[in-house]
């Protein structure tokens, strides 16, 4: 009864008019930077967040959780009809979308994704709802130990689970908790690595960081890549409607797929496009007919679109009950959330339940409203593709510029975010995973907190983080999965599986 309650609590706080135009706006805008190839959650996300400046809390983060999870749906509408991936998420459904529309069955490989990604977010959403109360509760047995280790647990699982290389990550993760450092320290008011400059006084800021790594190095990357050729499907779309042995085929994977996103969801690191991969990978071992995927198998479009629009929705779990970002999308949330000085974490279900079940249920909508958005608008999507990359970015570089100018007023944020660009284009040349980068540096500034408290309230005794059985717990976890991916037989099939 009383999840009840406060999902209704939820839905009155997500169905009011201002509430609603803000989760439409968040899904379209998801759908559209889905739809382009080149932008992304992670860069759209990060050059809108000065604006949440001017929204109530609640509407922001309603706002910035369409633009996540509606870029799942994007994605998948241009792998089906022009074999190019929005979304890394979207890879695995262009395998065979793409081949059932070749087929004149384009319309049918839309249904099959809009449907697998709304019931797949329906029941991730509920997974959230029915979760988020035990541990949050769960979340309030932890003290200032406990926290330190669960971050540096969440850091690890992140760096190990993501794609880029395990050392490489670790690095990153460092490196961006090194650039926490930076501005005033808050229990001594001693300056560290500012260089005397009064405008580091506050730190670097994130939103800068965020926009410059993630926005601009990303455009400076799409200008020197080769238009791709897009075999565009030209024939009319009809037929939306799945048949019945559609339906029986589709069925299945679809439930299949949103547990295996659900559970990758939650899991710091994993994300959507791993748990795309990884229910491809389930029908393909499950199916009687293997050999048909990569051919135009529905199975191949119902079981990862469910996983990865399941998944972006479940990455919100430890969010918002742990205060622990899962993925670098959840981190720019994270600073949305300290935008409006609200603190990530179990308080935030007691302190301001309406923000907290407002956004759960409008997950619910933000379904709905996608659904409505891709099925009738697929020829207006098509289009965007046809506009050159050309115009778009310096339009894209103008907002952005203008929205770090308007953090503080000062062109310095602006001379900063370029050479932050400088930095996150070598990155990206290097093949260093800038998304740890980002973890370490939101995290960085709670684990050196929870890490100096419980050295004060020890009174300098180390041994306090494995005196506590749930801090020794979480440390060795995390130690045991480092260990694990370092072994050489599975550094070299985890590097394998990501090739391919």
């Amino acid at each position: 009864m009383e999840l009840l309650s406060n999902l209704a609590l939820g839905f009155q706080n997500a169905l009011s008019l201002t509430n609603l135009a803000y989760a439409f706006m968040g899904c379209f805008l998801g759908t559209l930077i889905g739809v382009l190839p080149g932008l992304g959650p992670l860069a759209t996300i990060s050059m809108l967040l000065p604006l949440t400046y001017a929204l109530p809390p609640d509407a922001a983060l309603i706002m910035l959780a369409g633009i996540y999870y509606g870029a799942q749906y994007g994605g998948s509408t241009t792998a089906i009809l022009v074999n190019l991936p929005g979304e890394s998420s979207s890879v695995v459904t262009a395998l065979d979308g793409f081949q059932m529309a070749r087929q004149g069955r384009a319309g049918v490989a839309l249904s099959t994704a809009a449907i697998g990604s709304f019931f797949a977010g329906c029941v991730s959403t509920l997974a959230i709802a029915m979760l988020a109360s035990t541990l949050a509760e769960f979340a309030f047995e932890f003290g200032p130990k406990e926290y330190f280790s669960l971050m540096i647990l969440g850091l690890l699982l992140a760096t190990v689970l993501s794609t880029g290389p395990v050392l490489e990550s670790i690095a990153m993760v460092v490196l961006g908790a090194m650039v926490s450092l930076v501005g005033t320290d808050v229990n001594t008011g001693e300056q560290r690595f500012t260089f005397g400059l009064t405008q580091l006084y506050d730190g670097v800021d994130f939103v800068v960081l965020a926009m410059a790594i993630f926005g601009f190095a990303e455009i400076v990357r799409n200008l020197r890549t080769d238009p791709e050729d897009r075999s565009l499907v030209t024939q009319r779309i009809t037929n939306l409607f799945p048949s019945r042995e559609d339906w029986k085929r589709m069925a299945a994977p679809i439930l299949r797929g949103s547990i295996v996103g659900t559970m990758f969801g939650v899991l710091p690191g994993g994300g959507a496009a791993l748990a795309s991969f990884a229910a491809y990978t389930l029908e393909k071992k499950v199916s009687g007919t293997p050999e048909k995927f990569g051919n135009g198998a529905i199975e191949g479009v119902a079981g990862p679109e469910s996983a990865n629009n399941a998944a972006a929705q479940t990455s919100f779990v430890p969010l918002l009950t742990l205060g622990l970002p899962s993925n670098a999308v959840m981190a720019l949330i994270v600073g949305a959330m300290m935008i409006h000085d609200i603190q990530p974490g179990p308080q935030v279900m007691t302190s301001n339940p309406n923000l907290f079940w407002g956004l759960i249920a409008s997950m619910w909508v933000g379904n709905l409203i996608l659904v409505l958005l891709n099925l009738p608008l697929v020829g207006l999507w098509v289009k965007l593709l046809t506009i050159p990359y050309r115009f778009l970015y310096p339009a894209i570089l103008m907002f952005c510029c203008i929205g770090i100018y308007s953090l503080k007023n000062d062109t310095f944020e602006i001379y900063q975010a370029a050479l932050m660009c400088v930095a996150g284009y070598v990155m990206l040349q290097l093949k260093l995973p800038p998304a740890p980068l980002l973890l370490g540096l939101v995290l960085g500034p709670q684990v050196e907190e929870n890490f100096r408290r419980a050295m004060l309230l020890s009174r300098g005794d180390a041994t306090v983080f494995f005196t506590s059985p749930l801090s020794a717990t979480l440390l060795a976890i995390a130690a045991a999965a480092l260990i694990f991916m370092l072994l050489p037989a599975v550094r070299s099939k985890r590097e394998k599986a990501l090739q391919e």
